[in-house]
Order: C-alpha cells, then sequence, then structure tokens
C-alpha cells in the first residue's frame, strides 16, 4: 500500500493520477491541438440516461402518490415509449463559458462557475463525476500544460449539457501531447 499523504500536493506524484481519473469518469476523452496550432483542447464527454430517479433538478421528497404513478410510467415506458431521436439527444440545453487565468488559486472559481448547472436534470452522480473532471481537468492545465508559462496566461472553459451527456472543453496553451500515449505510461507505472 502506498503510504502518501494526500493532503499534501507536492506528495502526489508528478505524472499520471490526473489520467487515471480522468479515462474511467468519460465516455470520451480527446486532448488534441487546435486547428491554428496555438491552444489544445482537452474534451471529455459523460453521457448519462435523463429519466433517472436520481436527478438533481428533483431535490424534493415524492409524494405519496408520486411513488404510485413512477412505477407506472416505467411500465409503460417498457411497452409505449417512442423510439429516442438522436437530434433530440444533441439538443443543448445549456452552455456555460468561462476565461481564467493559468492559477490554481483560480480552482475555487472555477467550481463555483460550474455550480450553475446544479439545477439541469443531470443525473446527481453524474454531476459530481463531471465536477471532478472540470477540477482535475483545469489543475492539469495549470501545473502541467502551462507549467513553464506566465499564471496570466488564460485557460477557456466550456460546459455544455445535451439532453443525453454533458461535455467539458478546456483549452490551454502548453505544448502539444499524446493522451494515449501519455496514459499508456501511466498506467504501466
Amino acid at each position: 500500500m502506498n503510504n502518501l499523504n494526500w493532503s499534501n500536493i507536492d506528495e502526489l506524484p508528478e505524472n499520471g493520477w490526473g489520467l487515471k481519473i480522468l479515462f474511467p469518469l468519460a465516455d470520451e476523452l480527446t486532448y488534441n491541438r487546435t486547428p491554428d496550432n496555438n491552444q489544445n483542447c482537452l474534451r471529455l464527454v459523460k453521457n448519462y440516461d435523463s429519466t433517472s430517479e436520481e436527478l438533481s433538478s428533483q431535490n424534493q421528497e415524492t409524494s405519496p402518490l408520486n411513488r404510485f404513478i413512477e412505477p407506472v410510467n416505467k411500465f409503460k415506458n417498457l411497452f409505449f415509449s417512442p423510439s429516442p431521436n438522436p437530434k433530440n439527444l444533441q439538443k443543448t440545453r445549456q452552455q456555460i463559458i468561462l476565461q481564467v487565468n493559468s492559477d490554481i488559486a483560480v480552482l475555487e472559481d472555477v467550481l463555483a462557475w460550474y455550480q450553475q448547472l446544479e439545477n439541469q436534470p443531470i443525473p446527481k452522480p453524474i454531476w459530481w463525476q463531471c465536477q471532478i473532471a472540470l477540477a482535475e481537468g483545469f489543475t492539469n492545465a495549470v501545473n502541467h500544460a502551462h507549467k513553464n508559462l506566465p499564471c496570466t496566461t488564460p485557460i477557456h472553459l466550456q460546459v455544455t449539457v445535451f439532453n443525453e451527456s454533458l461535455e467539458i472543453c478546456i483549452w490551454d496553451y502548453g505544448p502539444p501531447f499524446d493522451l494515449k500515449a501519455q496514459f499508456n505510461n501511466s498506467s504501466q507505472n
């Protein structure tokens, strides 16, 4: 068992932990150079079932009538629900955009910015996983991509909520690298 002091960020291993967090959380994960070759874009997509009982927007207690109706509706949907419309699945529900400096102290502001999505119909476990992914992606941009750049270097963040997925994009100005090769190296260590 590894005896790292997790409360001291300086004792965390330099490479690999961020990727080991991001890969299992993501249904799609890419890190590509933008066409103008000035930035990299980390893109993470997490799919979810928008009919889940654990939706973040359903924070109120369920009434006895609703407890009766929910199983009836589920049974009805098994036999009578229409086929999902692929166009409807990619309909944008909300998009938020933020630009911040490359400073780890701004992480608290990034997480507060993400809070505005809390009332979207996203299953709560997915919402939390994406918050972790956003924090990890931002931290990687600050600590790795922008390691040798001034703290005034901007990081662009965008989160888009679709009917059945959430997409996080983080643009940085660091040198390009091969995400898959980096993950393979870190998983071998």
